[in-house]
């Protein structure tokens, strides 16, 4: 399964996604007027596509901006319509996301069997869950 997930700004999402979450770019590819129309990022051991589909797009953060049901239902603290990527040690995944200005919806937590996660949303609101497995 690969996630493709949408953003106004293509480009500007990719690079704080790397800051961020520590994807790495395997591809970019801009239009004309330097509108990403396809992008994939490596995510541990897994792969994410990244695109802004039109100019219409909103992303879930401006959504909610100016929808009152989509700003309700984000008041959760939870992963709706988000990503979970396992990675290796949370904790330090946690710092580099809270550096880079991620916005934080839970601290680290315990999760199933002995796991421990935590909950981000990324600069356009896509939320995200990042999941060590216990040893």
């Amino acid at each position: 399964v690969v996630p493709m997930v949408a953003y106004r700004d293509g480009p500007a999402a990719m690079d704080w996604l790397a800051a961020a979450f520590g994807f790495r770019e395997e591809s970019r590819w801009l239009d004309d007027e330097g509108v990403l129309t396809h992008g994939e990022m490596l995510a541990g051991r897994g792969r994410i596509m990244v695109a802004t589909p039109t100019p219409d797009y909103e992303g879930p953060l401006l959504h909610r901006s100016h929808c009152d049901q989509a700003a309700a239902w984000s008041r959760s603290p939870w992963v709706i319509d988000g990503v979970l990527e396992y990675v290796d040690d949370v904790a330090s995944h946690y710092d580099r996301a809270q550096a880079a200005g991620a916005t934080l919806l839970s601290g680290i937590e315990p999760g199933p069997d002995g796991s421990l996660l935590y909950r981000a949303e990324d600069v356009e609101g896509h939320r995200w869950m990042f999941m060590q497995q216990s040893p």
